[in-house]
């Protein structure tokens, strides 16, 4: 992650932050990048990346070259957590259940952490 990125955390509604801080991925070459050749991810790092609206489309991953599997939570534009899964090693395609604006990246105990229809809000570090 570059020396510029911004990062953010995610507080449930009782206050609480996830036990991470997230890059925010908005720009196109962040998004391109992701975790694609990366080796490892930080146990408290993560992506939250950004997209323009929702969509199951836009939002939707792969794990060509993606070493290691990984914690996704998918969230609407109001920050409700709409999905979740594992994700794999070097799989073509997962993609939210519903739409989403937003999609978190991190460690699989990322899923240990958040349950779908909470609501996350999203604040600069």
């Amino acid at each position: 992650m570059s020396a510029r990125a911004a990062y953010v955390r995610l507080v449930r509604q009782d206050g609480t932050a996830l036990p991470l801080r997230a890059c925010r991925c908005d720009t196109f070459l962040c998004r391109l990048r992701g975790l694609t050749f990366r080796r490892s991810l930080p146990d408290d790092e993560g992506l939250l990346f950004v997209e323009s609206g929702e969509s199951r489309v836009a939002t939707s991953i792969h794990m060509f070259f993606v070493f290691f599997s990984i914690g996704v939570v998918w969230m609407a534009a109001d920050g409700a957590v709409v999905d979740a899964k594992l994700a794999k090693p070097f799989r073509p395609y997962y993609a939210p259940c519903a739409p989403a604006k937003y999609y978190l990246e991190g460690t699989p105990a990322l899923l240990s952490w958040v349950q779908v229809g909470e609501r996350l809000t999203i604040e600069a570090e």
